[in-house]
């Protein structure tokens, strides 16, 4: 039977199609097959005596195989940068590019993974059942609030690394930066007022992140408005938010929340009216990190903030997830392929931050490609360890 034509409104010539073609990654291997005595030692019959020394002390696998350099790189598909649901053919790319970034920045092997959505049962069952090949696992792209759960319980079952890098990455790259705008502005972080503009995977990280870095007056808004216990709408995550966030008890829509306001994290998209930004404290910190589209654009936030970032390349301090999860990943496997603790997460966002010894408005961040960033990290969560 013939299968039908298939067409696309996109240009398959264009420059971003030839820098996928084939994809982005490939297997090498680490040893040379140069004839039969490197066959016999590398397979069989040399590969047997390994096997069976693994057998007996499975942890021999982290020295004999190449699992403890190996992270899977795993997505549903179900939340793809701003994307959205695309399935799991659609998400690869991302994934494959992943790859990549923890090849370049950490020398860490990734194999990209996507698997068809499921029930949280599902795919915890589906991850875990597949974790044995790998030295660690870093979640990718799947929708809140299912992700929350299954970073939980994976982590529970798993004696690897679990690390969702939407919520955690993005925190801990955040928390950096606003540790030198707080130098660059002559603050406190325990002397803020925080307003989240998002509540998703993202937004609930950086609100645990802030928190335990000290931030006291941490607000978080969805959609809807302001979280907080009065509202009957809140599923399980945004109820734990409502519980631990909001100190003053403030009720309304993110407008209300940002009156008065020192900082602002974008982490949802949408727009943020210019009087509202103009209604916060004098000289605020603005973090508008949507992408391609900040929440507040930065001709606008500069007319009011003292310092402002964006998860965009083509402007000063860009929030990047790279500056993270590469390091991140490097130490906790050179510990041993240790979990990943909150302890952890503040040391890699203390280190990232110390990388810029003396911060500037425009430069509260290192760059993505400035030298020693993961191996600052990783050395970071490595003496975390244990």
């Amino acid at each position: 039977m013939n299968q039908p034509e298939q067409t696309t409104s996109y240009d398959l010539t264009a420059p971003a199609f030839a820098a996928h073609e084939g994809g982005k990654v490939e297997v090498r291997a680490t040893k040379p097959l140069r004839g039969f005595e490197d066959l016999s030692l590398l397979y069989t019959p040399g590969v047997a005596d390994v096997c069976l020394a693994i057998a007996q002390d499975p942890s021999l696998s982290r020295r004999f195989t190449a699992r403890n350099n190996t992270v899977a790189v795993i997505s549903d598909g179900t939340a793809v940068l701003g994307l959205g649901d695309i399935g799991p053919l659609g998400a690869m790319p991302v994934m494959e590019g992943k790859a990549v970034l923890f090849k370049h920045f950490a020398g860490v092997d990734a194999v990209p993974i996507t698997i068809e959505s499921g029930s949280v049962d599902e795919l915890v069952d589906a991850i875990a059942r597949m974790a044995p090949s790998f030295g660690g696992i870093n979640l990718e792209d799947i929708s809140a609030p299912r992700c929350f759960d299954i970073e939980r319980r994976l982590r529970e079952r798993l004696d690897i690394p679990v690390f969702h890098d939407d919520q955690h990455g993005t925190a801990i790259v955040a928390l950096a930066g606003l540790i030198n705008a707080c130098r660059v502005v002559g603050r406190e972080l325990s002397s803020l007022r925080v307003v989240i503009g998002g509540a998703g995977a993202a937004g609930v990280a950086v609100s645990d992140l802030f928190q335990l870095a000290g931030v006291e007056d941490v607000i978080v808004a969805d959609s809807r408005g302001i979280i907080e216990p009065g509202r009957t709408d809140l599923v399980a995550h945004k109820q734990r938010l409502a519980e631990q966030t909001n100190p003053r008890g403030l009720a309304g829509s993110l407008g209300d929340a940002l009156v008065g306001a020192d900082v602002y994290v974008g982490v949802s998209g949408g727009t943020v009216p210019e009087e509202q930004v103009a209604s916060m404290a004098q000289g605020p910190i603005i973090f508008a990190l949507a992408n391609p589209t900040p929440e507040v654009h930065p001709d606008v936030a500069h007319r009011y903030a003292s310092v402002v970032a964006t998860g965009r390349s083509d402007y000063p301090n860009q929030i990047n997830n790279v500056l993270a999860f590469p390091g991140i990943f490097r130490g906790a496997l050179d510990a041993g392929g240790v979990q990943i603790t909150e302890e952890m997460k503040l040391a890699a966002a203390q280190a990232i931050a110390d990388l810029v010894p003396e911060p500037r408005a425009d430069l509260i961040i290192p760059p993505v490609f400035q030298d020693g960033v993961a191996e600052a990290v990783a050395a970071a969560v490595a003496a975390h360890a244990g």
